[in-house]
């Protein structure tokens, strides 16, 4: 393949970091030229009002998938976690990157760790997961919404509207502001989203060339973690109304899930989780792990925690 790639990505700075660095990758490992199309995408620009309530996360890749369609591109770069769990027929992912860091961040200015945060403090998160992750562990919190990019949502921390945030760490390390961390959530403490800390990149199900070149990329373990952790929240009508988190971790060949949820209304009801574990070769596997999980959220009672 000699012909240059046009990326199709957000114009956000980690956005654009993302896609430099699978430009990077596409010159170092597979010799392919690539230019960059920056979007401005329905997510980025509704701040107003949560994800949940304007149309969920596919307002983050709509407007990628349109120039993918209209081939003014023929790659787009996501953060794996703002992918829909079901694509839209034609497209595909094609490759899953390895994993940053998937743990939760709390960024704060003048406190070390939220137990030191004092009773009724304000947090900002947006995401329905860390709501009710959070409400699980010090229910005294007033969670206030908090949208916009990284640097906006730093920003809003600055001036005083928060006592503290929850942000991914895998985007501050990524920006070179890992200072900005006080503390991380331990997995145990915070169970992050599905694919939280990885890249997919998607391009028209149809285009087998460009597949067979991005397979070179692709990273078998986290691919397969995502694809048990993604599946999980498919199984279960997962969306950003949905406050459901997944992860999976290698313990040699036996993978280990983790899903909680939490309801989908009542935020300070107690959290369901389970842990599922098997041996996972394939992507078939790893489905019917994901699965198997959400069967055993159904056993606790997840039909009643789910959106009516």
């Amino acid at each position: 393949m000699t012909t240059p790639i046009t990326i199709a990505t957000r114009e956000s700075r980690l956005a654009l970091w993302q896609a430099e660095h699978v430009q990077a990758r596409l010159a170092n490992e597979l010799g392919l030229t690539a230019t960059l199309l920056g979007m401005t995408t329905r997510g980025d620009q509704i701040l107003d009002r949560t994800l949940s309530k304007v149309g969920g996360k596919g307002l983050f890749v709509k407007e990628l998938e349109t120039a993918l369609a209209e081939g003014r591109a023929r790659l787009a770069v996501h953060s794996l976690k703002d992918v829909p769990m079901e694509l839209p027929e034609g497209f595909t992912l094609a490759a899953v990157l390895e994993r940053e860091d998937p743990r939760d961040a709390f960024v704060a200015n003048d406190y070390a760790s939220l137990a030191e945060l004092p009773e009724g403090a304000v947090v900002g998160s947006s995401s329905l997961r860390r709501v009710t992750q959070l409400l699980s562990i010090r229910p005294d919190l007033r969670v206030e919404p908090l949208r916009g990019n990284l640097d906006t949502r730093l920003r809003k921390l600055d001036e005083g509207g928060y006592h503290a945030i929850v942000l991914a760490a895998a985007g501050l390390k990524r920006l070179g502001l890992a200072h900005r961390v006080r503390a991380l959530f331990e997995i145990d403490q915070m169970l992050p989203c599905a694919g939280q800390g990885a890249l997919g990149l998607e391009i028209r199900a149809d285009d087998g060339e460009l597949a067979d070149a991005l397979a070179q990329l692709v990273h078998g373990p986290t691919q397969l973690a995502c694809e048990a952790e993604r599946a999980v929240s498919r199984a279960l009508g997962g969306s950003c109304s949905l406050p459901l988190a997944a992860h999976a971790r290698w313990q040699g060949a036996t993978l280990c899930l983790d899903a909680a949820l939490g309801h989908a209304e009542q935020h300070r009801s107690p959290l369901l989780r389970v842990r599922a574990t098997a041996e996972v070769v394939d992507a078939a596997a790893a489905r019917a792990l994901g699965q198997q999980a959400a069967a055993q959220l159904r056993d606790l009672g997840a039909g009643s925690y789910l959106p009516g």
